[in-house]
């Protein structure tokens, strides 16, 4: 049983199948990354800092709203 990682293998001692893996991993993440992006772009933030102020500020909102 080979219990080497993939990530340690050379290029030529990958077959087929853990090109395949590891392409469709990137094109998962590449997709998730653009969907952030456009997103981010929808709310017009453009830092994580700015994402955590604006959740920050909509907690603090909400338990406002809901201590009245």
């Amino acid at each position: 049983m080979n219990t080497q990682d993939p990530k340690d293998k050379k290029i030529d001692d990958w077959d087929d199948d853990d090109v395949d893996e590891e392409e469709f991993d990137d094109m998962e993440l590449l997709e998730r990354l653009e969907t952030l992006r456009e997103d981010m772009e929808d709310l017009g933030v453009t830092t994580l800092a700015e994402v955590i102020q604006r959740i920050n500020e909509l907690h603090q909102k909400l338990d406002n709203q809901s201590a009245h």
